[in-house]
């Protein structure tokens, strides 16, 4: 099978008192390859959990995970990461950052070269392929890190928050850019955000988890990424059912943050 199959997942995380959170618990998800997924919700739902154990960064409690047949135990290739901050080599050009995967598994310059500039030319980075990574601007460093990732050729693409550090117009153009790429390259996607606008943008299916313990709360397909690919964004927002799915999950999350903070107070 292939694709990417969550499969009765939950993680608990002991105290130094003697007791435990519970992450997150029973989650199950399948992922069609080329799908892309992207997650929202409350402060302590999980999100950034489930996506370190997909990532192999945690062994969950409970459960695991199956991509392309195959149990994921710890970080591969096969899933690449794009964290909020690029995690970039700064004293390296642009190049040599996309092309530090391949050069890692000992390929000569003559078998990435090609696949190198091409990357840097989809994200928009061809004339800045020599400049290190501290004389570019937060936008630019996100494309470095979007094309170093592909240069590995994962399976899965995990985004931990990708664009949430970039100013208002350059986070428009970045979503715009994740469509692209999307479209071109074929990868599943899985996407953490805490902007529902950019979760309904983005995903082309939308998980609303829900906290303490994390979990599936509620499942959308949704229309927009496909719009979003060929049409401007900001067209995409105006249409009559997006601003209606943005009030639905706003509410519902909402919900759940009055819930979490009566449970707070109660306690006290």
């Amino acid at each position: 099978m292939t694709g990417l199959s969550i499969q009765n997942l939950s993680m608990s995380f002991d105290l130094p008192n003697g007791g435990a959170v519970q992450a997150l618990q029973d989650v199950s998800l399948d992922l069609k390859s080329g799908e892309l997924l992207s997650v929202l919700g409350p402060s302590g739902c999980g999100k950034t959990t489930l996506l370190n154990i997909v990532a192999g960064f945690l062994a969950p409690s409970g459960g695991g995970i199956i991509l392309n047949g195959k149990a994921v135990h710890g970080p591969s290739a096969d899933r690449g990461m794009v964290f909020q901050k690029g995690a970039l080599f700064e004293w390296m050009s642009v190049r040599d950052n996309v092309s530090f995967g391949p050069r890692m598994q000992g390929q000569r310059e003559a078998e990435y070269k090609d696949e190198v500039d091409h990357l840097l030319e989809i994200v928009g980075l061809q004339d800045f392929k020599e400049k290190a990574i501290y004389e570019l601007s937060g936008g630019m460093q996100q494309r470095v890190a979007l094309a170093r990732c592909l240069a590995n050729h994962p399976d899965v693409i995990l985004m931990d928050e990708p664009l949430g550090a970039l100013d208002a117009l350059t986070r428009e153009k970045m979503q715009s850019l994740v469509l692209k790429l999307w479209k071109e390259t074929g990868k599943t996607i899985i996407l953490i955000t805490h902007s529902v606008e950019e979760a309904l943008l983005l995903g082309e299916r939308l998980l609303v988890m829900a906290p303490r313990p994390g979990r599936i709360h509620t499942e959308y397909r949704l229309p927009f990424a496909d719009l979003g690919v060929e049409a401007d964004l900001r067209e995409v927002k105006k249409h009559p059912d997006f601003g209606v799915k943005r009030e639905e999950i706003l509410s519902m999350i909402w919900d759940m943050e009055e819930e979490i903070m009566g449970r707070s107070e109660g306690s006290k």
